[in-house]
């Protein structure tokens, strides 16, 4: 059930790297990313990455998007992320089957609607939806055709149809409303078949979901604020989970502690970054 008992302040970004069959995930508090027995140390607040090749990562920091080789650890801008916004920091993010980053912002003290959710693709960064406030469940239908996203201050995970070269097409749509809920709606990853699996921050779980919004199962871990889920494996069934000690006193023994669980249910493979 313990993948890793280090103590993350604020676990997330979990990221199974399908060449190198290698898992990651990020403590953004602590400007570290983190894979089993090593950690990188980063100058600024770091959340969520995509791979580009063997050895190289696509790293959301809070003023850029970056190259990160995993051999040397040098860093190569691609691009700024709202460098000149004091206020902000990235949150949520993942690849999507077209080779395309989206990557969600929000304020440091989660400050109301300071935040966005941004796709870049191609060497293009460009704004998709304004006023977030908590970036958060960017993850994709395995057809492509569609992407699923969420304000968890607002606790509707919403759904957009993507045209062929990833880019949304018309309007999003609430595809779970979890707005009344006591927990967070969190991060999120999407299985090969089109079931969702949502981490609920405050709930201590990760919830699977079938396309048509039914509850198909939920997966309880030992840290009440569960933060994102991703799969890996060699065979894509292991559910890994992150988590997160921040603003808990006390916090519980595996509180921040990274998780993971063996599924009968098989995960996509993680889209290679396309620069």
């Amino acid at each position: 059930m313990i993948y890793d008992d280090t103590t993350c302040t604020l676990g997330e970004g979990p990221l199974w790297h399908p060449q190198r069959q290698q898992f990651f995930w990020f403590d953004i508090l602590e400007k570290r990313l983190h894979t089993k027995g090593h950690h990188w140390q980063f100058d600024e607040y770091v959340s969520a990455a995509g791979w580009v090749d063997d050895t190289t990562l696509m790293i959301a920091s809070s003023k850029q998007l970056m190259r990160f080789d995993l051999e040397t650890g040098a860093q190569k801008k691609l691009c700024d992320l709202e460098a000149n916004n004091p206020v902000t920091r990235s949150n949520d993010g993942r690849a999507d089957p077209q080779g395309g980053f989206w990557i969600g912002t929000m304020g440091i003290n989660a400050e109301p609607q300071a935040g966005a959710i941004y796709r870049y693709y191609k060497g293009e960064l460009r704004k998709l939806v304004a006023d977030v406030t908590i970036s958060n469940a960017i993850c994709f239908a395995p057809d492509g055709q569609a992407a699923f996203y969420v304000d968890t201050e607002v606790g509707k995970i919403m759904k957009w149809q993507l045209g062929s070269d990833g880019w949304p097409d018309g309007v999003a749509e609430v595809h779970l409303d979890l707005s009344g809920e006591r927990f967070g709606v969190d991060g999120a990853v999407v299985d090969a078949t089109g079931n969702l699996w949502n981490a609920q921050w405050g709930a201590g779980r990760v919830a699977q979901y079938a396309p048509d919004g039914s509850l198909l199962q939920t997966v309880s871990f030992p840290a009440t604020q569960t933060s994102c889920p991703a799969f890996g494996g060699k065979d894509l069934k292991t559910l890994y989970c992150t988590s997160a000690a921040t603003d808990l006193d006390p916090a519980g023994t595996d509180d921040g502690k990274t998780f993971c669980v063996t599924t009968d249910t098989a995960g996509q493979t993680e889209h290679q970054v396309l620069l």
